[in-house]
C-alpha cells in the first residue's frame, strides 16, 4: 500500500511537468487530467493508509489538505484550459 502512494504521489508532478510541455493544448489538458487524477488518488491513498492504522490520522491530516487542494488546483486548471480552448 505505501509503494502505491508514492507513485501517485509523485507522479502527480511528474504529469504536470509533462502537461506543461505538452505539443498542444488539447495534449495539455489531457496530460492536466492525469495529473488531477494522480493527485485525487494520493488521497485515496492518505485515507487508506489511515484507516488501516498504517499511519496515525493526524500524520497525515495536512497531506489530506494539501493533496485536496492540489486537486482543486488541477481540476480548475484543466477546465479552464478546456474553455480558452
Amino acid at each position: 500500500m505505501v509503494i502505491s502512494y508514492y507513485n501517485c504521489a509523485t507522479s502527480v508532478g511528474a504529469n504536470y511537468r509533462a502537461a506543461c510541455r505538452g505539443r498542444s493544448k488539447a495534449d495539455f489538458i489531457a496530460k492536466l487530467g492525469i495529473a488531477e487524477e494522480e493527485a485525487d488518488e494520493s488521497i485515496y491513498w492518505l485515507e487508506m493508509l489511515a484507516e488501516a492504522e498504517v499511519v496515525k490520522s493526524d500524520s497525515v491530516a495536512e497531506l489530506l489538505v494539501e493533496a485536496d487542494e492540489l486537486t482543486a488546483i488541477m481540476a480548475s486548471s484543466r477546465i479552464t484550459a478546456k474553455k480558452n480552448k
